[in-house]
């Protein structure tokens, strides 16, 4: 059974929503992140993405008081990401009581900070952000493609104990056009035990049958559940 995970994108303290990374192409949904977040475990949903869109830009945590709100207000499992840069960082996210991290640029741009961070905590504990364009990774919120592949940078920590690993493709995230089902199920052929999470571009429920027909692991939905695309009790079957 494919694992559901809500995502809530932060600005300014608010729950929003971009197209492709872009920060121009901003939707405010609600003003109360708490009130979107007791909603998804009102649902029977178990997890939550949280992304610090500010965390992102300032390159340190930003939103952990958000962080801090859900966690102690529901029963969500919370991984946090954007903008974690430092040991200091981490403490900060772990305190405010998320269960796991996800690292994007640092992986790519500070690698031994990110090794770092897998063997002080575990691979349990910190997720891999592989953003993606043309299966090239892209970091700085999206903002930079590198020229580094997708597949061997994903296999390179695996090997260092990642389990968990978030593969957005930028063309598709926000443009609810459908989750790059081709490039996930190519990531499994070439990781067979990789637990993988899809991100982006998920516009219905047909997309979250096809990703468990793949056996995607798991699947951050976004924008699908914010403008009505996919109802919270359509999901209930996959809970």
């Amino acid at each position: 059974m494919i694992e559901i995970i809500p995502a809530i994108d932060l600005i300014d303290g608010k729950c929003v929503r971009l197209s492709q990374g872009d920060y121009a192409q901003k939707i405010i949904y609600n003003e109360n992140p708490l009130e979107v977040a007791k909603m998804f475990a009102d649902a029977g949903i178990r997890r939550l993405h949280l992304v610090d869109l500010d965390g992102a830009k300032a390159h340190h945590i930003v939103n952990h008081k958000v962080l801090e709100k859900i966690t102690s207000s529901t029963g969500l499992i919370v991984d946090f990401g954007g903008g974690l840069k430092s040991d200091d960082d981490l403490r900060i996210a772990f305190e405010c009581g998320a269960s796991m991290v996800t690292g994007g640029s640092i992986a790519v741009k500070n690698p031994d900070v990110f090794s770092s961070w897998i063997t002080k905590f575990g691979g349990d504990k910190i997720i891999l952000g592989a953003d993606v364009k043309d299966e090239k990774i892209a970091v700085g919120g999206w903002l930079e493609t590198t020229e580094l592949e997708l597949l061997p940078f994903v296999k390179n920590y695996i090997r260092q104990g990642i389990s968990k690993i978030i593969c957005t493709d930028i063309s598709k995230d926000g443009m609810l056009q459908g989750p790059a089902l081709e490039l996930y199920k190519k990531m499994l052929q070439a990781q067979p035990g990789m637990f993988l999470i899809a991100s982006g571009g998920v516009s219905s429920i047909k997309d979250v049958e096809q990703l468990e027909e793949a056996s995607v692991p798991a699947v951050i939905i976004g924008k699908a559940i914010y403008e009505g695309k996919i109802k919270l009790n359509e999901l209930s079957r996959f809970l």
